[in-house]
């Protein structure tokens, strides 16, 4: 899928920073593309984009979302397909989801006209940092933050709307360590964990930070209220084989839609796997590790795509899951995704945004 858009104003860096970046060695965000792409929002509508040269920004220390946190973001992926062709993935979903996100943070929302115009500006333009690499993208991140300067307790009347790209390599990491939480909170029903806001990163540090420090990589989150069902990872949904059938909590206000979370769920069905979204106790997945009925168990997010778990940490006990195979389910879903977006295997759901290479 692609389309044809106007042309947006563009200011091109005098010399590219790409000779001083190591493209076998490309640590995650650490180098930043060429461009920026900046929007304002201000005396009630959006001005017209423009494309500018990487760089710091002047700002003043009375902005408002430096005291009261109006900032939300989105973190998406363009490849450079095996036809030679750039794709980025399901621009439309990453569009609604950060203009749901805007929404419950009372900001103005962007046309997914404008949402994918920008994106391929930008991508076209900057398209020699898009790595080669097997597994490698580009990491897109598109945000909004109040650039208003004023220190009163108010909804913000001037936006940035600001897309930046980094090069990044396959994601590589040992199968991940979890702790289910049960005392800390990264968000209640009817707050804002369904959005990505800045807000719900900053205030998960504290609890994640004593779980490293205990032997854990990430936090697997539980309901707010008794700590008795699971939400989600910290950096990814979650998602088990139960069974025979691959269960993951259901949405609600508290847990984030996520992109590969919605593609593994649909491939899912495609491929004949049973599937339930529903609420997941603590005490199932408990017994579930007991009785051997659990025999996969992975996290599903943008960075990693599908990343094994080893072990899960429940009121001060191990849990340990066997390997992932070939055969199992996270590997074959894994390898139908990549198939999909390297264009290895038909598109049927038009996910692919397709920018000629």
């Amino acid at each position: 899928m692609s389309t044809l858009t106007s042309s947006i104003a563009v200011e091109q860096v005098k010399k590219s920073r790409l000779a001083e970046t190591d493209f076998n060695n490309l640590e995650f965000g650490k180098y930043i593309a060429d461009h920026m792409l900046v929007a304002d929002f201000k005396d009630g509508k959006w001005h017209e984009p423009v494309i500018v040269p990487f760089g710091d920004m002047l700002m003043s220390p009375a902005m408002l979302s430096l005291h009261y946190g109006q900032s939300v973001f989105e973190g998406m992926k363009a490849f450079y397909m095996n036809d030679g062709n750039i794709n980025i993935f399901r621009p439309q979903k990453h569009s609604s989801r950060f203009n749901k996100s805007l929404d419950r943070m009372c900001m103005p929302t962007v046309s997914e006209e404008m949402f994918i115009h920008s994106l391929q500006a930008l991508i076209e333009l900057d398209k020699k940092w898009i790595p080669k690499s097997e597994g490698s993208s580009l990491y897109i991140r598109p945000f909004m933050f109040a650039y208003e300067a004023r220190l009163g307790v108010k909804v913000a009347d001037h936006f940035k709307f600001i897309i930046i790209n980094s090069p990044v390599a396959a994601y590589q990491s040992k199968p991940y360590r979890l702790k289910v939480e049960d005392h800390f909170v990264r968000t209640a029903e009817g707050g804002t964990g369904f959005a990505k806001c800045a807000g719900n990163y900053g205030g998960a540090f504290y609890p994640t930070q004593i779980a490293r420090e205990e032997g854990f990589d990430q936090i697997l989150w539980t309901d707010h209220k008794e700590h008795k069902y699971i939400d989600e990872v910290g950096m990814m949904n979650v998602m088990f084989v139960i069974n025979g059938k691959l269960v993951t909590p259901q949405l609600n206000s508290a847990i984030l839609d996520g992109v590969t979370r919605d593609s593994i769920l649909t491939l899912a069905t495609d491929m004949g796997m049973p599937v339930e979204e529903r609420r997941v106790s603590v005490a199932e997945i408990e017994e579930g590790f007991r009785s051997g009925q659990i025999t996969e168990a992975f996290g599903a997010g943008t960075a990693a795509v599908v990343a094994p778990i080893a072990v899960i940490n429940i009121h001060g006990k191990d849990y340990s899951i066997q390997p992932a195979s070939a055969d199992s389910f996270q590997t074959r879903v894994k390898k139908k995704l990549h198939d999909i977006r390297m264009g290895d295997a038909t598109d049927i759901h038009n996910w692919n945004f397709i920018i000629k290479g």
